[in-house]
């Protein structure tokens, strides 16, 4: 089955080549005939040609064992108090919109609100093709500055929020990882909720809690308590592929004798709105000034420039 997925994928990614291949030749084939009336059509055939040549090379970019498949992303209030929970709902918020202008699936396996406002953490299921490979710069302590709307004296504030990107494990990927179920510590309990008709009247939340390396992910979206056990699982597995490739990574950076534990403090992006409107990547030095569109989901750009800053790296 495996082999004949890979197959179809081989074949389509050839057969599109050859495709654009011929347009280029029927694009040249039309120019050298000299017709000025043809300028406006090939202008604007090269255009798409250009286009399409440039969507290649970010799919080249994306070629890592897991940026075809499906991510879960999770988003956590930091320093910041209220202030920061809003912050992750905004950013939650950034993330849904991305995902719908892509055409991906998006499914929130869990969520926590935050006291006042805004939320103190939420894990997302983004399903579709290259959906971890295009969220996977976003990894990483996310900073805004503004003019806080919790602050009676309209002060200043800054917030922090950190991002988790993980590849979803799948049955392609999942002889990767084998879980005990003797490993596993599993607590039910009732939902948290706003109160009111929505208030959960059985069990159904899920912790699952794994012995050997003290993870402890939980789901309560669903009513369900087997559904909200199944997307914990989900993202346990993806937790655990996150840990064994990180130790494989730090024993080879450390062979190398390069290797720099990641910290909480180092921010990879922030988000101005006061005293002047900036989203820059610090990493890449990418900045765009419309910070309203930026939140608004069109964060394409900024993973470009992550992705090919990589070319030369």
């Amino acid at each position: 089955m495996k082999v004949m997925k890979r197959l179809a994928e081989v074949r389509e990614e050839v057969e599109s080549w050859h495709d654009l291949q011929k347009r280029v030749k029927d694009t040249l084939e039309l120019a050298a005939m000299g017709d000025e009336t043809l300028r406006p059509d090939l202008e604007l055939e090269v255009a798409e040609i250009e286009k399409a040549l440039s969507a290649r090379e970010l799919s080249v970019l994306l070629s890592g064992r897991y940026d075809k498949g499906n991510a879960l992303l999770a988003i956590h209030a930091g320093a910041g108090g209220t202030d920061s929970q809003d912050w992750a709902a905004m950013l939650e918020r950034m993330y849904l919109r991305w995902a719908e202008r892509r055409g991906f699936q998006s499914e929130i396996l869990d969520f926590t609100e935050g006291e006042e406002a805004g939320i103190k953490s939420v894990t997302i299921a983004i399903t579709g093709k290259y959906a971890y490979g295009y969220l996977r710069p976003e990894k990483g302590v996310h900073r805004l500055v503004r003019l806080s709307p919790f602050d009676a004296a309209h002060r200043r504030h800054t917030s922090f929020a950190l991002v988790e990107v993980l590849p979803e494990v799948t049955s392609e990927n999942g002889d990767e990882i084998q879980i005990n179920p003797d490993d596993l510590r599993i607590d039910i309990y009732r939902s948290s909720s706003a109160g009111g008709q929505n208030v959960q009247k059985n069990a159904t939340a899920v912790r699952i809690t794994h012995l050997p390396t003290g993870l402890v992910v939980s789901c309560q979206n669903e009513r369900s308590q087997m559904q909200n056990r199944e997307n914990a699982m989900r993202v346990l597995r993806a937790r655990l592929l996150e840990i064994k490739h990180q130790e494989q990574e730090k024993e080879i950076a450390e062979l190398r004798g390069e290797y720099t534990k990641a910290e909480w403090g180092s921010q990879i992006r922030s988000y101005v709105l006061h005293p002047y409107q900036l989203v820059k990547d610090h990493r890449t030095e990418y900045e765009m000034g419309n910070t309203q569109a930026v939140l608004d989901g069109e964060i394409d750009e900024f993973i470009e420039a992550f992705l090919r800053s990589k070319i030369n790296a």
